[in-house]
């Protein structure tokens, strides 16, 4: 199983870096194209970070694992919000500025939702499938139109890490391709390795989704979050993670869906839907903020959100080595 691990651990590092020299990549080219600094930093730097998600979960399921591939999305998701929130703001408290990002909260929550209704039945069909990637399809209709509404604080914090990423129009281009192939061939090898382990240690491919492959995949948004917050563009950390929630439970779960339906175990619904909806509300309640008090995210609701995390992949990790998941199929 050592050749398993070594698959997974070798893809994670390349993946990450493909990631990342992808979006770079994907930006400078949309900036030569005439893109405004906040339309690329919406469209391509809050989605393109999870290109890691999308790769993964449509090879695990072309491969016949949705489970794996539902399991990173909804993973990634809790590992978002959880792990990299949490730890950002244990760092530096973060200040929520951008009305775009307060505006995204209740759309993210409105998805998660309706993420959860689907799921009530223990099966994503096709149909399933295309309806969560029409609501994709609107998503980024509206971030079209809030990308073309300047003044945001967003937009000076996505320009400003454009302007620290600028490259030649053939080093983009270059990159681009790199990026993506890297991308492609480093998912190969986690999806294969994750599958292997799963199998020898007889759980299921939803809980190493859940854990290993999910921890991985949203290695990019820590890592961009972490800088992020380094430059005291907090809007931008904390709109990096919420564009990752959108694209992961519309693109990544329904291109799966799509590819190939699923019946999945009611443990998705009444365990991890749950708390992938209960941290979306707290981040709603602690970045929308009231009238009395800004939106932030100080020190003690990051320990919050961290240690909710820890418990949650801890009971996942007992669950595995107690043989209480359903092995893979």
């Amino acid at each position: 199983m050592w050749l398993a691990w070594l698959a997974v651990l070798i893809g994670l590092v390349v993946l990450v870096w493909s990631a990342d020299r992808f979006v770079d990549g994907a930006s400078g080219t949309a900036r030569y194209a005439g893109m405004s600094p906040l339309l690329i930093g919406m469209l391509i730097v809050g989605f393109g970070t999870s290109a890691p998600e999308l790769v993964v979960s449509v090879i695990a399921a072309t491969d016949g694992n949705p489970g794996l591939a539902l399991g990173n999305a909804y993973g990634s998701n809790i590992t978002n919000i959880g792990l990299v929130v949490g730890l950002v703001a244990v760092i530096a408290p973060i200040q929520v500025q951008s009305g775009i990002v307060r505006r995204e909260l209740p759309i993210l929550l409105m998805i998660t939702l309706f993420a959860g209704w689907q799921l009530l039945d223990n099966d994503l069909s096709r149909l399933d499938g295309f309806l969560l990637l029409l609501l994709f399809a609107g998503t980024m209709g509206w971030s079209v139109l809030q990308g073309r509404q300047p003044g945001d604080v967003l937009e000076t914090e996505y320009t400003d890490q454009l302007d620290s990423h600028a490259m030649t129009l053939r080093a983009a281009l270059l990159w681009l391709v790199v990026g993506l192939v890297g991308l492609v061939l480093s998912s190969r090898a986690l999806v294969w390795g994750a599958v292997e382990i799963a199998i020898n240690l007889g759980v299921s491919d939803l809980i190493v989704g859940l854990t290993v492959v999910a921890i991985g995949t949203s290695l990019p948004e820590l890592a961009s979050s972490l800088a992020a917050i380094r430059k005291n563009q907090h809007d931008l950390a904390l709109g990096n993670v919420i564009g990752s929630g959108l694209f992961n439970t519309l693109a990544v779960v329904g291109l799966a869906a799509s590819i190939s339906p699923m019946q999945t175990e009611s443990a998705v619904l009444t365990r991890d839907w749950v708390l992938m909806t209960a941290l979306t509300v707290l981040l709603l309640i602690m970045g929308i903020g009231t009238r009395k008090r800004q939106g932030r995210i100080n020190r003690v609701e990051g320990s919050v959100l961290l240690v909710i995390y820890l418990a949650y992949t801890t009971y996942l990790v007992q669950l595995a080595l107690s043989g209480g998941a359903s092995p893979v199929g």
